[in-house]
Formats: structure tokens, C-alpha cells, sequence
């Protein structure tokens, strides 16, 4: 059984769009970076934070306790973005901790940010936060970065992908207008590739997926490394 790690509707819905049957349990711990932590470390920190806390909730074990051999990957290399095939989804709010079978469990967990000359971008604190971000976006190429943890009883992945992201100039007009919309707001950097922003956004370099929020084709291959039995 797939467990999503996660309650943002763009990940469960990219994970659906691909196929995956799944339930959603989001977990809850705090994301602030560390001190001079570097973007690709903090986004796979969190991301296998993340898994290993609901892993350890449902299957009632200690964080760390799962993945006994572990492997980190990165990928930073372009991949074209095709289209996914629809599927009905298997969702549920809650979990019923008696339907769990410690065995097959794989819980997915991710983390994206957005970073600018080695600076992390995370979700702006408020409005005036957010116009900040953005002014600094405007007219540069900046790169999102996706950390990836896919988490069994036995086995543990770890891995990150990186896009760049080209942005036209803004003018101070066109942000204070984007941010009256709300869209910024819970958005690492202040935009949503998806939404209104994509009008300033001509050229990307590498997985689209990456850039919404989950790359899954990175995710699709961790989960295929996995031996058969935790599938």
C-alpha cells in the first residue's frame, strides 16, 4: 500500500493522473531550514522527515526506525514532460490502522522549494513577503528543487530534482495584481508554474512535474527500485 506523505492537492492529483492508487496522510513536522543548509540537502531532509514520521504513525514505530539499507540519488538532468493517463483514485482523509500490513507499506514523502543564487525561497510569510520573492524571481533564472523519500519496512530512497526556471521582468503593477489573487501565498516562491504566473514563465529546463511539485519520474523509479514484496 502507497501512502502520500502530503495534503497538497497538486501532488495527489499528479500522482493520480500517473496511475498510482494510493491514501493520503499527511504529516506534520516543522520546515525550517538549518543554518547554512544547503537547498538540495534541506528539500531531502524534509522530504524523508516527513516519510519516516507518518511511516513510524502508522506502523507505530519510532522515526528512523524504517529502511534498513538506504541509497541517495539526484538528478538534475532534463526530462520531457508526457502526459499521464487518467485513473480513478483510492483517497481516504483518514487511515484504519487494522487494515495495515507492515510489510507492504511504502510511504511517500516530498519537499520543494525554490532557490536563487544558493538561497532558499519558501512559502512567503505574507503578502509583502511574497512581492519580495517575486521582485527577486523577476527578469532571473532561478531553479526548483524537489526532495523525494520513498520509505518501506526494510528500505529507504532518497532523492532530488532540480529544474530551472526562466522568468520575464515584472513590474511592480504585476506583482501587487498576482498577489491580490491569493495564488502566491502557499507556494514555495511565491508562484504556481500551473496558474497565473505561467504567463511569465517562457522557457524551463528539465521536469515540469518538478516544478508543480512532484517529479514523477523520479518518484515512479524509486518506487520500481523497491524489491517486489513492499510494492
Amino acid at each position: 500500500m502507497l501512502v502520500l506523505a502530503s495534503s497538497s492537492p497538486r501532488r495527489r492529483e499528479l500522482l493520480a493522473q500517473a496511475g498510482f492508487s494510493f491514501e493520503v496522510h499527511p504529516a506534520d513536522i516543522p520546515e525550517n531550514p538549518h543554518p547554512n543548509e544547503d537547498p538540495i540537502a534541506y528539500v531531502t531532509r524534509l522530504a524523508r522527515e516527513k516519510a519516516e514520521a507518518v511511516f513510524a504513525e502508522l506502523n507505530h514505530r519510532t522515526p528512523g526506525g524504517p529502511g534498513l539499507d538506504s541509497e541517495t540519488w539526484e538528478s538534475t538532468s532534463p526530462r520531457p514532460s508526457q502526459g499521464a493517463p487518467s485513473i480513478s483514485r483510492s483517497l481516504r482523509n483518514g487511515w484504519e490502522s487494522t487494515d495495515l500490513d507492515p510489510e507492504s507499506l511504502v510511504v511517500l514523502g516530498a519537499d520543494t522549494t525554490v532557490t536563487l543564487d544558493n538561497h532558499i525561497l519558501g512559502k512567503p510569510e505574507n503578502p509583502a513577503d511574497a512581492a519580495r520573492m517575486l521582485r527577486l524571481l523577476s527578469g532571473r533564472t532561478h531553479r526548483v528543487i524537489t526532495g523525494v523519500a520513498v520509505i518501506s519496512a526494510a528500505h529507504t530512497r532518497v532523492a532530488s530534482e532540480s529544474t530551472a526556471v526562466q522568468f520575464l521582468a515584472l513590474s511592480n503593477e504585476e506583482i501587487a495584481a498576482y498577489i491580490a489573487t491569493g495564488e502566491p501565498m502557499d507556494k514555495a516562491g511565491a508562484y504556481a508554474i500551473q496558474g497565473r504566473a505561467a504567463r511569465w514563465i517562457p522557457r524551463i529546463e528539465g521536469d515540469y512535474f518538478n516544478v508543480v511539485g512532484l517529479p514523477i519520474s523520479l518518484v515512479s523509479r524509486l518506487l520500481e527500485s523497491l524489491p517486489p514484496l513492499t510494492r
